[in-house]
């Protein structure tokens, strides 16, 4: 289920980002987790690299979806 944000202003980007990250990490911290516990650098780097993708691609869908305000 989708939710729509309305960001406002900067202060409203920061929290949504803030929070988003949060969730993303909630969801995908927890192969990095067991990759650093076990020492495997390989899967470390993957999914380092994958946490990073997603919270970039979350990122990006909010810039995609900001309509311009009519002043």
């Amino acid at each position: 289920m989708e939710t729509t944000v309305i960001i406002e202003s900067r202060a409203d980007f920061a929290q949504w980002a803030i929070e988003r990250a949060q969730a993303i990490v909630a969801e995908q911290g927890g192969d990095l987790a067991i990759a650093a516990r076990d020492m495997d650098e390989g899967r470390l780097g993957l999914t380092g690299n994958a946490l990073g993708q997603a919270i970039v691609d979350a990122l990006l869908e909010v810039f995609d979806g900001l309509a311009p305000t009519e002043e």
